[in-house]
């Protein structure tokens, strides 16, 4: 991939209008299809952002890049529809701008471009855990079967597998 080139990395310029309760940003490895939201991306290079600042930048790094990254926030109040999710990917000389999925929360990219078409009519319809409601309706799960079916990505490991912990802040139960 690189000839000798300098590999540019990529910027994330991120404008939170709205408050949020949480937000992360994952470069994605490796899959746990048995879990759902941040989980979902078992093997990620996770990057912390601090939901005080309205307005933050984020530098990732070119060299070795995951096969996408997954910006998702939840806002205060909580509101599924107004959850922010952003899937991007490593594109040397592309540029973007626009909302995560949602207005409220701006993300201008550089050296990357938004991955799109995906859903919940991106899961088989003979998958595991489908007919679960937490996971067919999490984003995070959706985006990881497209990353599935369109880019191969491997499954984690099942010893390395984190164990569920339905009750932690990235696994909200839906009303």
């Amino acid at each position: 991939m690189n000839s000798g080139a300098t590999l540019e990395r990529v910027r994330v310029d991120i404008e939170a209008r709205d408050r949020y309760r949480i937000m992360w940003l994952a470069g994605i490895r490796e899959l746990d299809l048995t879990q759902h939201c941040l989980k979902t991306f078992a093997e990620c290079d996770r990057y912390n952002i601090n939901t005080k600042h309205s307005r933050q930048t984020l530098h990732l790094p070119a060299a070795n890049p995951p096969t996408a990254w997954y910006l998702c926030a939840l806002p205060i109040p909580w509101d599924w529809a107004r959850n922010a999710h952003l899937a991007f990917e490593y594109t040397p000389g592309e540029n973007w701008e626009g909302d995560a999925l949602v207005r409220g929360l701006g993300v201008r990219l550089t050296n990357a471009r938004p991955i799109t078409g995906w859903g919940e009519h991106s899961i088989p319809h003979d998958a595991p855990k489908r007919n679960s409601r937490p996971h067919r309706t999490c984003r995070n799960w959706q985006f990881a079967w497209w990353l599935r079916t369109n880019r191969s990505i491997p499954d984690a490991s099942a010893l390395l597998a984190p164990a569920a912990d339905e009750g932690g802040p990235e696994q909200l139960a839906l009303p």
